[in-house]
């Protein structure tokens, strides 16, 4: 008798026994890397500024900016993910003029990540991640910053990127504040100018 186990297709597998030959004919098709979906997987992450990277002068007492301290901050977490650092500027946000807000856009639009961070003053964090809603799409962009410059040991900056890490990886694509261990929807945010701390609107 002619065998003919070959032939079946391999969803009638279960009326045949399983011989070496009948598997090797009906392997089955290897899944998609999930990686298809999102070919470029590494975190963008864009400086601007803020209280995140300032530092101390000692004989004048005044805050300036100097150079990011994210490389040393990635580098000291320990974080897994591929994550690449940029500084687009290094200012104050209460000195963010709509031109720095578009640039910090065209960026966003331009890098091939699509889940970004940017550390940005609290001052005008809301009014940047407004125009990144309406600027940019598709991406997942969480804006974090800090109330205590990095440089001083007690800043909650450390914390802040760490949540903003956790967050760009799980939150859909749309524009985000992380602050104070949570995040906030980028129309529903403010900051709490007694309290120190971000606050839903309502």
């Amino acid at each position: 008798m002619k065998n003919t186990l070959n032939k079946v297709p391999c969803a009638e597998v279960n009326n045949y026994s399983r011989s070496d030959d009948f598997m090797r004919e009906c392997k089955p098709q290897k899944k998609a890397r999930f990686t298809a979906q999102f070919p470029y997987m590494s975190i963008r992450i864009f400086v601007t500024g803020g209280t995140f990277d300032k530092e101390y002068n000692e004989i004048t007492g005044q805050l300036f900016f100097k150079e990011t301290h994210l490389p040393e901050m990635i580098s000291r977490s320990r974080v897994t993910p591929k994550v690449e650092v940029s500084t687009l500027m290094m200012i104050d946000s209460l000195d963010m003029t709509p031109g720095n807000r578009m640039l910090i856009a065209e960026q966003c639009n331009s890098v091939l990540e699509n889940q970004i961070i940017i550390t940005h003053g609290t001052d005008t964090m809301s009014v940047t991640a407004a125009v990144l809603a309406e600027k940019v799409h598709g991406k997942t962009i969480v804006l974090t910053g800090a109330m205590i410059p990095y440089k001083f040991g007690s800043s909650d900056g450390f914390f802040n990127l760490g949540c903003a890490l956790a967050f760009v990886q799980s939150l859909p694509p749309g524009v985000y504040v992380a602050m104070n261990g949570r995040y906030f929807d980028w129309d529903n945010v403010r900051k709490n100018r007694q309290t120190g701390q971000f606050e839903e609107l309502s």
